[in-house]
C-alpha cells in the first residue's frame, strides 16, 4: 500500500483500511467494556475517539500482534489540563510527543495503552482496545506500517 490509512467506526463494530481513498479491508472489531461515548480516564473502559497514529507494532503481544495507537492526542491533552486531571508537565510531554510522532506517555490519569490487537470479536471486552481476531491482526500487522492514520469515530 502507497498511502494507508485506518478508519475505525465504534457504533458498527467495524475497522476499515485504505489506501488512498481506495477501501482494501473491512474487519468486525470489539471494543472496550464500556464503548459508548470518548474514553476520558483511565480504567475507565472506553475505547477513545479521534484521530491518532500507530507508533509502534508488537509482535510479542499478548493478545496475539498488535499496533500501538497514539492515544492520548493533543485534544485529550487539552482536556486533561482544562480539568486537572494531567499536570502542565504531562501536558507538555504528550504535545511534544505527538508533535514528533513519538510514543504520547502512557501512564496518565487520562489512560494509555491503547492497541488494535488479536483475541477475538465475539462481544466487547477490552479495557479500551480495539480486538480483532487473531488471523486478521496478523493480517493487518504485515500490511500497516508504523506512522499510519487511525481516526476512530463515535
Amino acid at each position: 500500500m502507497e498511502n494507508p490509512r485506518i478508519v475505525i467506526k465504534k457504533n458498527k463494530r467495524l475497522l476499515q483500511i485504505f489506501d488512498g481513498e481506495k477501501l482494501v479491508g473491512k474487519y468486525k472489531i470489539a471494543l472496550g467494556f464500556a464503548p459508548l461515548t470518548d474514553k476520558q480516564i483511565e480504567g475507565d473502559g472506553k475505547t477513545p475517539e479521534g484521530t491518532f497514529y500507530v507508533f509502534t507494532k508488537n509482535d510479542q503481544s499478548r493478545f496475539h500482534v498488535s499496533l500501538g495507537v497514539s492515544y492520548p492526542n493533543v485534544e485529550d491533552a487539552e482536556r486533561g489540563l482544562k480539568n486537572k486531571l494531567i499536570t502542565a508537565e504531562e501536558h507538555e510531554a504528550i504535545v511534544n510527543a505527538i508533535g514528533k510522532k513519538q510514543m504520547p506517555p502512557q501512564k496518565t490519569a487520562l489512560g494509555g495503552e491503547i492497541y488494535i490487537h488479536g483475541g477475538g470479536t465475539e462481544s466487547d471486552w477490552t479495557d479500551g482496545c480495539v480486538a480483532l481476531e487473531n488471523e486478521e491482526m496478523k493480517e493487518i500487522f504485515d500490511a500497516i506500517p508504523v506512522g499510519t492514520r487511525v481516526k476512530i469515530e463515535p
